[in-house]
C-alpha cells in the first residue's frame, strides 16, 4: 500500500475501486482507526487521534459526533494514553473497576476481574437487553452475575446502590436464584413459595429452606410431564448437593395434591 497524506494508506477493494486507510503508531503498537472513501477524512482522523494521545486534557465527556474518530476509538485511544492498554472495545480502566461506555453519559461498571471477558467482547443492546458473542452464541451477560432472563428487578435480585448499571459483584445480591422460587418474609423470618405456570400459576406449596423450594419446583415438573403437559419447563440446577441428598429431599418434600390430580386436556 502506498502511503499518502501522513497516516493514511491506499488499499483496493475486491471490484477494485481504491479505499483509504488510517492507522497510527503510538508507543510501539500499530493501531488501525478506520476506513474512508476520502483520503482527507482519513488524514483528519489519524491527526484527531494523535491529539486525543498527546493532549491529557482531553477527555472522554469532550467527544462530539462531529468527531471524525468513531467514539470506540476514542474511548480506547484515551484508554491507552491514560492507562498504556489498548482494547478493541470501549473501555476505560480505573485502579478497581472499569467502564464499558456506549457514549459519555451511558455506561457499565464493572470490576477488574471482568477485565479480560470485556476486553474481547463486543456488548451488544436489544431490546433492553445486553449480549455478547461467546462461542458463536449470543450470551445475556446479566446470567453472568446470576440474573436469570425471567427475572424481576427487586423481586428476583436487586442493584443495592440503585445503580442497575453498576454490575460489579458487590453491587448485585440475587434474592432468588431458582425457577419457581420466591423468597417471601412472614413474621420475621424468610419462607420460601414456590409456584408454576399451568395455564395460569398454581402454588406447588411454601418451604423453610431454598433448597427445598427448589426441588419442589422439580417434583411439580416432573408430576405435570406425568399428567401429559407438554411445555418445555427449564428444571432448577442443584450446586453443592449429593445424588442421595437430593433423592431424599425430593422422595420427602411435599406438593400440591392438585398437582397429582391433574390431568392435562
Amino acid at each position: 500500500m502506498k502511503q499518502r497524506l501522513p497516516g493514511v494508506y491506499t488499499a483496493k477493494r475486491k471490484d477494485g475501486t481504491t479505499y483509504f486507510r488510517a492507522s497510527l503508531t503510538y508507543r510501539n503498537k500499530h493501531i488501525s482507526l478506520g476506513s474512508y472513501d476520502q483520503e482527507q477524512l482519513a488524514h483528519e482522523t489519524y491527526l484527531c487521534a494523535l491529539c486525543l494521545l498527546k493532549d491529557s486534557s482531553l477527555h472522554l465527556d469532550d467527544y462530539t459526533a462531529s468527531s471524525p474518530l468513531s467514539f470506540v476509538k476514542w474511548v480506547s485511544l484515551i484508554n491507552f494514553r491514560d492507562n498504556g492498554i489498548y482494547f478493541n472495545t470501549p473501555i476505560y480502566i480505573k485502579p478497581r473497576f472499569f467502564y464499558y461506555y456506549f457514549s459519555p453519559s451511558d455506561f457499565f461498571i464493572f470490576d477488574r476481574d471482568d477485565l479480560f471477558y470485556y476486553s474481547s467482547r463486543k456488548i451488544s443492546r436489544r431490546g433492553g437487553h445486553y449480549f455478547v458473542a461467546d462461542y458463536g452464541m449470543q450470551i445475556n451477560i446479566m446470567s453472568r452475575y446470576g440474573i436469570k432472563n425471567y427475572a424481576v428487578e427487586n423481586k428476583d435480585y436487586r442493584f443495592i446502590n440503585g445503580n442497575p448499571n453498576d454490575l460489579r459483584y458487590e453491587n448485585i445480591e440475587i434474592l432468588n436464584r431458582y425457577h419457581g422460587v420466591c423468597a417471601i418474609q412472614k413474621k420475621g423470618r424468610t419462607i420460601y413459595q414456590v409456584k408454576i405456570h399451568v395455564k395460569g400459576n398454581v402454588t406447588v406449596g411454601t418451604y423453610a429452606t431454598e433448597t427445598e423450594a427448589a426441588i419442589a419446583y422439580n417434583k411439580a415438573i416432573d408430576l405435570l410431564k406425568k399428567a401429559g403437559v407438554d411445555k418445555a419447563y427449564t428444571p432448577n440446577y442443584m450446586e453443592g448437593i449429593s445424588p442421595a441428598v437430593y433423592a431424599d429431599l425430593y422422595s420427602s418434600v411435599k406438593v400440591s395434591s392438585r398437582l397429582y390430580d391433574y390431568r392435562s386436556e
